[in-house]
């Protein structure tokens, strides 16, 4: 039997002091939940945008508003104004503010570690980089046509972006049909792309995924260096349904309960010398990803 555990916003874990935004953060095992009073004449693009570096909100937000009203837009067009009972679930790539002369209070669940926070451009990290694309994607979208082709597309983003917030994971960009993810954990990194694999059979695709380890350059909204090269070329070499891990990043998941198999040693496109690269084995996989 687990123990209780009860939070305080008035005795927060994290406090946000922000341009036109305060706010209370309690965490609850991996979970954060934060407490925040948004000031009349508040606008993402004009109070935050300048401290974090980013054309648009990067961050996927869900909660509820308590009070007041905010407006939200997103760079796809949509637009949407949410007031006091109303719960919001806001993609990567949007811009907010306050409606009229009421603070608005809100209450998020999702979106809220690191929000605010400047990039740190030029720094290098160490990270695990998952990269997934659609298999055959060409061939599905000349099957379904335009309006189809954009309606599962947009499915799957979604289905994606709950992945990776389930793991932790932060979205870099999109590629198309895929997407370039950063994890500070590398087995959550492997087996999001798993699940990823998995729930895509779900709108009858398949998905390939790529994991690899090594040092990145973060530049406000991207990541550059021969690592993310090296993650795409090996999600490149993956088939339906698989996902292959560089040899870097196998060392990292000792007794993680991951399971591989050798998949050889291979030329990448760009890139000096030959890769051992390893296929991820078990349970995790969607039913047809299994083992060549």
């Amino acid at each position: 039997m687990g123990d209780i555990t009860v939070k305080r916003f008035d005795e927060p874990d994290e406090v946000v002091s922000l341009p036109n935004v305060s706010g209370q953060v309690v965490v609850l095992g991996e979970v954060y939940i934060g407490r925040f009073v948004h000031q009349p004449g508040f606008r993402w693009s004009k109070d935050i945008k300048p401290l974090v570096g980013t054309t648009s909100c990067q961050y996927h937000h869900q909660g509820v508003v308590l009070s007041g009203r905010i407006h939200w837009t997103t760079e796809d067009g949509a637009s949407r104004t949410t007031g006091p009972g109303e719960a919001y679930d806001i993609p990567p790539g949007h811009d907010s503010w306050v409606v009229g002369d009421e603070p608005c209070v809100t209450m998020d669940f999702r979106g809220v570690r690191g929000w605010g926070r400047p990039a740190s451009v030029g720094e290098r990290v160490l990270a695990t980089l998952l990269f997934t694309d659609i298999v055959g994607s060409t061939a599905v979208a000349a099957r379904l046509g335009d309006a189809g082709w954009k309606e599962l597309l947009e499915r799957h983003s979604d289905r994606v972006r709950l992945e990776l917030d389930r793991f932790r994971g932060y979205e870099v960009k999109t590629t198309g049909d895929g997407f370039l993810a950063l994890f500070d954990g590398a087995a959550r990194a492997v087996r999001c792309a798993a699940s990823i694999c998995r729930v895509a059979r779900e709108d009858d695709i398949e998905v390939r995924a790529g994991v690899h380890s090594g040092e990145v350059e973060r530049h406000t909204d991207d990541i550059r260096g021969v690592a993310v090269h090296a993650a795409a070329r090996i999600a490149a070499l993956a088939g339906p349904g698989e996902v292959l891990v560089s040899a870097s990043t196998v060392p990292l998941l000792e007794g993680s309960g991951l399971s591989f198999s050798d998949a050889g040693e291979h030329e990448l496109k760009g890139l000096t010398g030959l890769r051992r690269v390893h296929r991820l084995t078990g349970d995790l996989l969607p039913s047809g990803g299994a083992p060549r």
